[in-house]
């Protein structure tokens, strides 16, 4: 089992650093297509029609992965309070049960954001006129890398004790 935790640690270091480029990538693009739209309609008399769509779909993809490379890091909201305070095998016992909990809302949010997303395929946005499925699919690409990273801290609870996995970053 070790191994297999020691794989999927691996698997999600790539993939949470392509997530962590994305992230950068959408701040960058963000940080450009603002400017741009208020010195167009401020000094040019009008905006490119499509900044506004384009932000907003970018937002949502950087808000979905900065959440999954956010979550090993321990940027999430938690009370630990107690839990931190319980004795070795039932806080051990408590922080797995929580994982699985968070797994199956994760599991939710993936498989109603991948229906969503197949639902939406043949529509299109108003201003740039790409298929819904572009935006709508940050939801369970966002989910799914939070449910390997959940499944890796609840597999480190589990075999090592560990509150969570380590990170050598």
């Amino acid at each position: 089992m070790l191994l297999i935790l020691n794989v999927l640690s691996r698997v999600n270091k790539i993939f949470l650093r392509a997530a962590g480029w994305g992230v950068v990538a959408g701040m960058a693009l963000i940080s450009i297509v603002i400017p741009y739209e208020v010195f167009g309609r401020y000094f040019l008399g009008s905006g490119p029609y499509w900044s506004g769509e384009l932000t907003v779909f970018t937002l949502v993809w950087i808000s979905m992965l900065g959440a999954a490379v956010g979550l090993p890091r321990g940027y999430q909201i938690g009370m630990t309070f107690f839990v931190d305070r319980l004795p070795g095998g039932l806080g051990r016992l408590v922080r797995f049960l929580a994982h699985l909990v968070t797994l199956f809302i994760l599991s939710v949010i993936l498989v109603y954001g991948a229906d969503q997303t197949l639902f939406n395929q043949k529509q299109t946005s108003s201003a740039m006129q790409i298929s819904m499925a572009i935006p709508y699919l940050a939801i369970p690409v966002g989910a799914f890398l939070m449910w390997l990273v959940t499944l890796e801290q609840a597999m480190a609870v589990l075999f090592t004790g560990e509150k969570t996995p380590p990170r050598g970053e």
